[in-house]
């Protein structure tokens, strides 16, 4: 008997955008595979052909850019039930970034052509990629205002959000490993010694714990953000 697609997405779309994605990607029989990647592998790297894009089922990702003089740069990070790589659908022809496994991955690879298929064929999957699409567009916007507008201070901390995932509900989450002073640095256009004074200042107040090894982000932290 023949599967009801639609009656599928909409269940798992109640679900979630990550079961609604698994839902559609199970329907790829050709051009995709189920890749697992440990800590600090390169998923691809810049400049590279892209020729095709990936889900992230299990674990985190970063997205990084290095310059001709050799400097490099954190653009992104991703959790579980996020694609990424599909500059390739928008006649991308190699990568722009470094996409990196942060732990332990399981990734699902789709290649362009059956993608840009399923997106042609299933609307429910065309919805959700570009409902996607806008809320990462949206994100972007946030994040130069963020530059433009707000104190060092509330940058980090914003940052230190989205580096944990913080969601509404959340009170605590742990920041994807692996990002030291200099590249918070970076990210959040400031000096060292700045993150410093308020790294130290946020774990004063409870807003962070941190060691060598990890950081937990707390609730109180946003706070920061919202204040005027």
């Amino acid at each position: 008997m023949p599967v009801d697609k639609k009656n599928a997405f909409a269940s798992a779309d109640k679900k979630g955008p990550t079961a609604a994605w698994e839902t559609f990607l199970a329907g790829i029989s050709i051009g995709k595979a189920v890749l697992e990647y440990s800590k600090k592998c390169n998923i691809f790297m810049q400049g590279e052909p892209a020729e095709s894009m990936f889900f992230l089922r299990r674990g985190k990702v970063k997205l990084s850019v290095s310059s001709l003089e050799g400097k490099e740069a954190i653009v992104g990070t991703l959790g579980s039930g996020e694609f990424f790589g599909e500059g390739c659908l928008a006649g991308q022809p190699l990568r722009m970034a470094t996409a990196i496994s942060v732990g332990d991955c399981t990734i699902i690879k789709v290649e362009k052509p059956a993608m840009a298929r399923m997106l042609r064929e299933e609307q429910g999957l065309a919805e959700i990629f570009v409902t996607h699409l806008l809320t990462r567009n949206i994100r972007y916007e946030a994040d130069l205002i963020d530059q433009l507008f707000n104190s060092g201070e509330k940058r980090l901390a914003r940052m230190l959000l989205l580096l944990s995932h913080f969601g509404k509900e959340s009170l605590t989450e742990t920041v994807v490993p692996g990002i030291s002073q200099e590249i918070l640095a970076q990210m959040v256009g400031t000096t060292r010694s700045r993150i410093n004074f308020f790294m130290n200042k946020f774990r004063k107040l409870g807003f962070i714990d941190y060691n060598s090894r990890e950081m937990t982000v707390h609730s109180g932290l946003r706070s920061v953000v919202l204040s005027d």
